[in-house]
C-alpha cells in the first residue's frame, strides 16, 4: 500500500477532536496497526471503525486502555463463537 492510501492520524485526531498521542497509545498496546512515513502517522483504512468505536469508549464512556483491551478481547471471542454457530 502506498501513503496515499492510508489516513492521516493527524486528520482524524483533528476532525474527531483528539490527541495524536492516543492513537500512538492504542498501537503501543496492540489495539491497533499503524504505519509511518516521513515521520508521520497514517491509520489503515479497514480500522477505520475499530479506532472510531475505541475513540467513542475512551472519550465518551471514560473507559481507560486495559478497560477497552479487555472489552475488544470479549468482541472478537463474540464473534468467533457466532461464527461457529
Amino acid at each position: 500500500m502506498q501513503k496515499e492510501d492510508f489516513i492521516s492520524a493527524e486528520e482524524f485526531c483533528v476532525s474527531h477532536d483528539i490527541e495524536v498521542s492516543f492513537i500512538s497509545s492504542l498501537h503501543d498496546n496492540g489495539l491497533i496497526d499503524i504505519e509511518v512515513f516521513d515521520e508521520n502517522i497514517y491509520i489503515y483504512p479497514n480500522q477505520l471503525s475499530q479506532l472510531e468505536k475505541i475513540s467513542h469508549f475512551y472519550y465518551d464512556l471514560g473507559i481507560n486502555l486495559e478497560g477497552i483491551e479487555t472489552i475488544n478481547y470479549l468482541l472478537e471471542k463474540m464473534d468467533e463463537m457466532q461464527q461457529e454457530i
